[in-house]
Order: structure tokens, then C-alpha cells, then sequence
């Protein structure tokens, strides 16, 4: 893999890299109306409405709408399919609820939305390999190309699959992927197994005794459990999970009282935060601790406490074949030094881990940064256009290499 002077404009190995420069500017115009338009989890009326066309403009074999709510599938065959095999291709399409705080021309025609995660590119980037496989066909099978909606918390892969996804396009392998401004231009990284983790939503409603602050002794004061709790829950991770087994208890929110009430003890207080884990037995310890916990803190202060433990997102993990032959594919691109295949997994979540549980596959992270970018959800965050031939490249090359044209 080359790049120019600081890495303005990448290189990488390959005919489908070659093919889709090509048409690079076009991609460009693309993500960035994507970026100046941004929509919700089953809003993106108008990304898909944008994606069919270009998958009609591309030449796609066949164009399937509505799985999912707003979802988008296309197929595109390739000049043989006597394998019979079919391979799934993954990018999601929806925005976050956050103002956007750049100046550029593309920035978000919308108020207190925007793309600040890249999900505009990842779109673009399947868009360009669509158009490049539909071009050439150098592959014995069926490539499905899926526009995701509801990745940010709508478990929008949930909805497709629940909605006969892999029933009407039984891929036996699907692939997906993320920009990752920790990494810098050119390089992929993804690991043999977890690469994100579970994300679980942690409710814990403590109920007291309302009283007078001059005479607590009269009260059961949810707060004052409420303060041990968050304290005692750290306790979970650090003397019950093993150090080699990743974990985090993170409570974030709590309500109680009233701020114009200052001599008011509420009767009751409500935490609400996250756990996230790697494998389900940390999962289930966790939440079998943390609910015996809460429940015997209260019981000491003289309070009651109930613990709604609710599971979002499962772990996004790699099965192990299909991380080392994405990582191969990627080698065969960009060369060794820029394939990272040992990659720290992230204690955030994705929801094509839904995917991933009912298909084998790999999430892999595609490097748009380096020093000083912006890191996703930021306000002032952009996608690198620079990345957009090498991320359709490889999406098209994981489908070249896995079903092969049978030699003439």
C-alpha cells in the first residue's frame, strides 16, 4: 500500500481498487449528499430512496425494499453461479441525534442531526462495490449487498433478520464494516473473535421513605442507598470478574428529588447505566451480582431496591475463519504492514452482532484517521473521503475471493 504526502490520496494492490478510482469523484458526491441529509433509525426514507437508485444506475441483478422497515437489499450475480454460494455484504444507513459543528458545504441540512459515526460512508463505500461487481462479475455465485437501517440503537439488523433476511438470502457468510479514526488511512484491523461488546441497560429503582432533611432519622433516604450502590457496583468488575475477562459497570444517570427542594429526602431515586461485557458467562455474572447487590444494600439502609436488567446488543464476534480470510483479503490489498490482525476490541456495541449470530462472518475497522482526527460521535466528526476506493475495494474483493471463477 502507498500514499502520497500525507496521505492525501491512497494506493492500494488490485484490480477492483484500480476499477473503482475510477469513479472515486462520483462516490465523493455520493456520501457527501448522504452526510447533508442525515436520517434516523427507520427514517432513512430518503438514504434508501438514494441507495435504489444508484443500485439501479449500477446494474444490479435484482433490488429488494422494506426488509427491516427501511431496509435495502441488492443481488447481483456473477458471470457463473454453478457454486450455488452466496456471500452478504453489510453497511448500515442511519444517522445519530447530535448538532453538527462543522462549516463545509456538505454539513447537515438538518438541525440536531447528523452522520457522526460515518454511516454515510460505510453506505457509500457498499454503493461503489455494488457498482464494480455488477461491472466485471469476476465471481462464481451471489454477491447481497445490505443497507442496514437502525444500527444506533434500534437493533435494525435485529429487524431484518426477524423480517426473513438470511430466509429469502441465505448467505453463508456475511462481512461487515466500520471507519475507525484510531487507525490511520490505508490500514485494516479486526481480531479472530470479539470485536465489540455487549451492551446491556441497567435500571435500578431504589424506594425509601420521603421525610424532612432536618430529621432523616424519621426517613429512609433512597439517595444516601442510592450514593452506596454506585459506589459498591465498581466493586463487581474488580473482585468478582477475572482480570482477563473484560467488564464494565458504568451507572450514568440518576434521578431523585428535587433541585428547588432542599430539605425534601425523596422517596424513591433511579439510576440507569450500562454494562458491557465480552461473553455471556461475565454477562450473566454480572447481572446476577449486581441485582444481589442492590438488593442487600437496600435491605441494610432499611430500603427496597428492584434491578431491571435489559439486554440490547449481544457481543460482536468474529468466527475465527472467515476474521483470518478477511484479514487475508485485506493483505492482498493494502500488504502486511497495514493489516492489523490482533486488533484491542472495543467495549462499544454494534448491532451486526446480530448477524453474526445466526451467520458466521467478521467485522473488520477500516483506518480513516490518525493523529489528531476526530473520534465518532464528535460534533466536528466527517467520514474520509480519501478511503472510500479502498473500503469498496475490499468489499468486492472479500466476494472475488471467496467465490472464485472456476479456471477456464
Amino acid at each position: 500500500m502507498l500514499a502520497t504526502a500525507g496521505g492525501a490520496r491512497l494506493k492500494a494492490n488490485g484490480r477492483a481498487f484500480a476499477h473503482i478510482a475510477r469513479f472515486h469523484p462520483e462516490l465523493t458526491a455520493f456520501r457527501r449528499d448522504l452526510h447533508a441529509h442525515p436520517e434516523l433509525g427507520f427514517e432513512e426514507v430518503y438514504t434508501a430512496s438514494r441507495v435504489v437508485e444508484a443500485l439501479r444506475v449500477c446494474g444490479v441483478d435484482e433490488i429488494h425494499q422494506g426488509i427491516g422497515k427501511t431496509g435495502v437489499v441488492g443481488v447481483i450475480r456473477g458471470r457463473q453461479t454453478n457454486s450455488g454460494r452466496l456471500l452478504g455484504l453489510r453497511a448500515d444507513m442511519d444517522a445519530l441525534t447530535m448538532a453538527e459543528d462543522n462549516e463545509f458545504a456538505w454539513k447537515s441540512a438538518k438541525n440536531g442531526m447528523m452522520h457522526g459515526c460515518g454511516h454515510d460512508g460505510h453506505t457509500a463505500m457498499l454503493v461503489g462495490a455494488a457498482r464494480y461487481l455488477a461491472d466485471t462479475r469476476n465471481f462464481d455465485g451471489t454477491a447481497v449487498v445490505i443497507f442496514q437501517p437502525g444500527e444506533e440503537g434500534f437493533a435494525g439488523a435485529k429487524a431484518m433478520i426477524e423480517d426473513g433476511l438470511f430466509d429469502r438470502f441465505p448467505v453463508e457468510a456475511v462481512y461487515g464494516m466500520h471507519n475507525w479514526p484510531g487507525l490511520k488511512p490505508g490500514a485494516i484491523g479486526l481480531n479472530p473473535g470479539p470485536m465489540m461488546a455487549a451492551a446491556d441497560k441497567v435500571t435500578i429503582e431504589i424506594t425509601g421513605k420521603g421525610g424532612h432533611g432536618a430529621h432523616p432519622y424519621l426517613a429512609v433516604d433512597p439517595v444516601l442507598v442510592a450514593a452506596h450502590i454506585i459506589t459498591s457496583a465498581q466493586s463487581i468488575v474488580s473482585r468478582n470478574v477475572r482480570p482477563i475477562d473484560g467488564a464494565v459497570v458504568s451507572l450514568c444517570a440518576m434521578q431523585a428529588g428535587d433541585v428547588h427542594a432542599m430539605s425534601v429526602i425523596p422517596g424513591k431515586a433511579v439510576l440507569v447505566g450500562t454494562v458491557r461485557t465480552f461473553t455471556s458467562d461475565v454477562q450473566e455474572l454480572v447481572e446476577r451480582r449486581l441485582t444481589e447487590l442492590c438488593s442487600a444494600i437496600a435491605l441494610g439502609f432499611g430500603a427496597t431496591a428492584s434491578v431491571k436488567y435489559e439486554r440490547v446488543y449481544p457481543a460482536t464476534t468474529n468466527s475465527a475463519a472467515e476474521a483470518e480470510f478477511a484479514a487475508d483479503v485485506a493483505e492482498s490489498l493494502v500488504g502486511a504492514d497495514h493489516v492489523v490482525r490482533d486488533l484491542e476490541p472495543s467495549m462499544g456495541a454494534e448491532d451486526f452482532s446480530f448477524m453474526l449470530q445466526v451467520k458466521p462472518g467478521a467485522y473488520l475497522r477500516i483506518g480513516q484517521g490518525g493523529e489528531g482526527s476526530c473520534m465518532l460521535h464528535n460534533p466536528r466528526y466527517d467520514f474520509n473521503d480519501d478511503i472510500l476506493p479502498l473500503g469498496s475495494a475490499l468489499n468486492a474483493s472479500l466476494v472475488e475471493q471467496a467465490l472464485p471463477l472456476a479456471a477456464a
